[in-house]
């Protein structure tokens, strides 16, 4: 089934181990698991290698093989994987991985232990490693292949010692008496299943039981040269340190051709004498007495299924604690931790002895709350404020005792009561406590083991990586079932193992291995430093107040940004008072009470939102995240300007836009934008106010940059009473204000522009009926399709005219030199009467010819200089002589 998986090939190289000139292997992003509470670790399923692992597992927790025997071997008989490129170099791989594998098992801090070299070094592909096999052939065939590699070392008989057995088989005559023996040698047992009720009866049958020659089934004696009557038997001649013991599960039914698993009850106990199957019986009991250590569990069908191992753990090297006591260990915590906070001092012997530690004569109040916080584990809010209010209330109400700076921000003893207050009046030290690292690793990996020591060694059950405690009468549940019992392991009651053993992982383990899994543990406390690093710790960007200035309705750096913030990494899970301690280290020089609040950068400038508070909460649990902004500050003002926080203050962008001034000669411009900020809660009443104070409309764009006339919406006077926020203003949107003399452009009943404000523009209009004593001009909106009339109109309102105005005036474009040129006739628009946007126009007495009459100059006489020019509006239809 194996072929030459365990067939030594002394040219294979190992690529993946510990050593000089090894090739390291792609290694995966996070570092393997720490052992969990049982402080024992697993093997990893390579697929389908569940059977090995459990194999391996029950050698590992053999001390007399790992240890007597594995270890005892030294790099001077087995070589080493480092010269195993060398051609004249005979390296032992098989033990040499082998060792290396139980070392990682006991030493190497992890879930669970890959078996990758081991197989590579059987010659397994990946193909042969998904094939599951059966783990009573591996055995066998694993022991022999380590006689195989070992010949030639002190350990060549390793096998031998620990697991050879002998059974005698004996045919007695009944007529001579003579006796035919032969004899066997095993390093395991194989007993029935099949209607046996368990291993006691199956040993009974084998060796204590007899078989009859009678009858027609005589036996041919030697001696007596003919067919007698005999009998047979067989006896364990020899018994060995450990006895393995196969159970024959797996049978075949003849009449149905097919193989099935025997799943009847069948048990086997703890503890077990052997002295009624044996040939000598003479001795003491001891030499016969065994006890269980490990049972290979095979769950599932006869074509496949799952292994895994229930161990006793001989050396004590597990935390064995089951789940029930766990329970119990956590409620007598919660007990004494109650009984504990029972004694916690009252405030003031707390704050007098945390102020009587400092070497300065004052500290900051904010200070002395993050020291309270250390030494109880408390906060002052959370444990004294219901009953002592506020810390700074508190201490104000003892003044015989507490002294404040001139600012009330620092405090102090006075000078009375600055004794050596390091105990209380119940002797309890109140020095603080020492810091706290940032993450301890493996700062205790052995825990202290829970064992009742008048219950012997406890039993785990090794699940591939899953390593659990169980309890012995569990076993009982693997007599019978589709999950049952698939092969015993026994030890001699007579093996003790030396004190020094107990507890201890270490014990035998050669120099040359301690040293590797040394070092793979501080590379492996690196990498899960590194990477709890890189999963907990947050970048927080500390925004200091005193390198900024409030104006324009938000904060902004008085310096550059990168002069303004800080940056600070710290573990998430540490609490606001050590951040906040943090950040008190950091800034030396602060006066008074430090206020931490979330910031958020806005296009207006930064804004504060709400402030941090609860001391014992862990970053984490207020949800900081990283790359938060924080603002420290005294949680007033800033540069002496009151600062309002939280959403409803927020600071909203606005781009507000008017129709611009138009300039003759050029394409001109049609709108004019500036920005400006308003708080969200701004109502758009007082918004108009800023922004149009002498009257006017204000329209709001949805589509931001698009200026097209559908996308505008007109604010109505309804409208005012909301807020910024409330009517969909926010950053980047546009406005539009209109003067009152441009509503002509927009359809108050639909809410939107009647033209496109990309056609919208000026035509200025200078007043030329001289009614004041200096001439005055306005500019007017238009588009191209305005009609004349309606400029004309508001011109004179504009200008403050009379109305009565309209009936004999008229518009007359001017030219560059300052000529009046023909009046334009009223009924026409900007286009028709081929005006240019920025045009200069005049408001002039007169009436504006109608579109069939002409308006001619003359003059009287034949010097054109001399005579003045005239003006004339006949129609088109009159003679020259009219």
């Amino acid at each position: 089934m194996f072929g030459d998986l365990f067939e030594e090939d002394f040219s294979f190289i190992s690529n993946n181990h510990c050593g000089k000139g090894k090739k390291s292997k792609p290694r995966d992003s996070e570092p393997p698991a720490p052992r969990d509470s049982t402080n024992l670790s697993g093997i990893k399923n390579q697929g389908g290698t569940c059977y090995l692992n459990s194999l391996l597992q029950t050698l590992l927790f053999t001390p007399e093989f790992r240890g007597n025997a594995l270890f005892s071997l030294g790099p001077e008989e087995l070589g080493t994987l480092d010269d195993s490129s060398k051609p004249d170099a005979k390296v032992r791989i098989i033990p040499l991985q082998l060792q290396r594998l139980f070392a990682q098992l006991l030493l190497l801090d992890q879930q669970a232990a890959s078996t990758t070299d081991l197989t590579e070094s059987f010659g397994w592909n990946s193909h042969e490693e998904m094939r599951q096999h059966d783990v009573q052939e591996l055995n066998r065939i694993l022991f022999s292949a380590l006689e195989t590699s070992l010949v030639g070392t002190s350990g060549h008989d390793l096998i031998n010692r620990l697991y050879h057995g002998i059974v005698v088989n004996q045919i007695v005559c009944k007529e001579c008496k003579n006796i035919s023996e032969r004899q066997e040698d095993f390093l395991d047992l194989t007993v029935a299943v099949k209607g046996v009720a368990g291993l006691e009866e199956a040993l009974w049958n084998m060796y204590v039981e007899e078989e009859y020659f009678e009858n027609e089934n005589l036996y041919q004696c030697g001696a007596c040269d003919k067919l007698v009557e005999a009998s047979k038997s067989a006896k364990l001649r020899k018994l060995p340190p450990f006895l393995t013991i196969s159970l024959l599960r797996f049978n075949f039914d003849f009449e149905k051709c097919e193989r099935y698993k025997e799943t009847s009850c069948y048990t086997f106990p703890v503890q077990i004498n052997l002295r009624p199957f044996c040939e000598q019986t003479e001795m003491d009991d001891s030499e016969y007495m065994y006890e269980l250590f490990s049972v290979i569990i095979h769950k599932g069908g006869c074509y496949g299924g799952h292994y895994h191992v229930y161990i006793r753990d001989v050396d004590e090297l597990g935390n064995w604690q089951l789940q029930e006591e766990e329970h119990r260990l956590i409620e007598d915590k919660a007990l004494r931790d109650t009984e504990n906070a029972k004694e916690i001092e009252n405030p003031l012997a707390v704050l007098k002895g945390i102020l009587s530690e400092e070497e300065s004569k004052q500290i900051p109040v904010d200070q002395l709350g993050q020291k309270l916080l250390e030494k109880n584990g408390v906060s002052w809010n959370k444990k004294y404020r219901k009953q002592c209010g506020a810390l700074r209330k508190y201490l104000q109400n003892h003044p015989q005792i507490f002294q404040f700076s001139p600012d009330e921000n620092k405090v102090g003893l006075k000078e009375k009561h600055k004794l050596v207050f390091k105990s209380d009046s119940q002797g309890q030290d109140l020095q603080s406590p020492p810091q706290k690292n940032d993450v301890q690793w493996n700062s205790e990996k052995n825990p202290t083991r829970l064992r009742d020591s008048s219950a012997g060694c406890h039993w785990f059950d090794l699940n591939d990586s899953k390593v659990q405690p169980i309890k012995e009468k569990d076993i009982e549940k693997q007599f019978q079932g589709k999950e049952s019992a698939y092969m015993l392991f026994y030890r001699k009651s007579q093996l003790k193992r030396p004190p020094e053993a107990r507890g201890n992982p270490r014990y035998q383990i050669p120099e040359h291995l301690l040293s590797e899994m040394n070092a793979a543990n501080t590379e492996l406390q690196k990498k899960r430093a590194e990477c709890d690093s890189a999963n907990n710790g947050i970048d927080l960007h500390l925004h200091l107040s005193s390198c900024y200035k409030f104006h324009n309705g938000a904060l902004h750096p008085s310096l550059t940004w990168k002069e303004s913030v800080v940056d600070l990494t710290i573990d998430r899970r540490k609490t606001l008072g050590d951040l906040r301690q943090s950040v008190f280290q950091m800034l030396e020089s602060w006066e008074g009470d430090m206020i931490l609040s979330f910031a958020r950068p806005l296009p207006a400038g930064l804004h504060l939102y709400q402030m941090l508070d609860g001391d014992e909460l862990t970053l984490d649990g207020i949800g900081l995240a990283d790359g938060a902004d924080i603002f420290v500050w005294n949680g007033k003002e800033v540069g002496g300007i009151k600062v309002m926080t939280g959403p409803d203050h927020e600071p909203v962008v606005v781009n507000v836009l008017r129709l611009a001034e138009y300039n003759e000669g050029g394409k001109g411009q049609h709108f004019t934008e500036s920005q400006h900020i308003f708080p969200c809660s701004t109502k758009l009443a007082d918004l108009r106010r800023a922004l149009a104070p002498s009257g006017g409309i204000i329209l709001k764009n949805g589509s931001g940059l698009d200026k097209e006339a559908k996308n505008w919406e007109v604010l109505l006077e309804e409208d005012m009473k909301e807020t910024v926020k409330s009517a969909g203003l926010t950053d980047g949107c546009s406005i539009l204000i209109l003067d009152s003399h441009d509503q002509s452009f927009v359809n108050v009943s639909s809410g939107n522009l009647t033209a496109f404000t990309y056609d919208i523009s000026w035509l200025q209009v200078k007043n030329f009926c001289r009614m004041d004593d200096e001439e005055k001009h306005v500019k007017i909106t238009a588009t191209i399709e305005t009609v004349m009339s309606d400029i004309k109109m508001k011109a004179i309102r504009e200008l403050q005219l009379e109305e009565e105005l309209a009936n004999d005036s008229c518009l007359r474009p001017v030219s560059g030199n300052g000529k009046l040129l023909s009046p334009v006739p009223e009924d026409y628009t900007v286009k028709e009467a081929e005006l240019k946007m920025g045009s200069l126009l005049g408001l002039c007495h007169g009436k504006a010819p109608t579109s069939t009459q002409l308006f001619l100059y003359f003059i009287v006489g034949s010097d054109q200089n001399a005579s003045p020019e005239m003006e004339i509006v006949v129609e088109e239809t009159a003679s020259v002589k009219e």
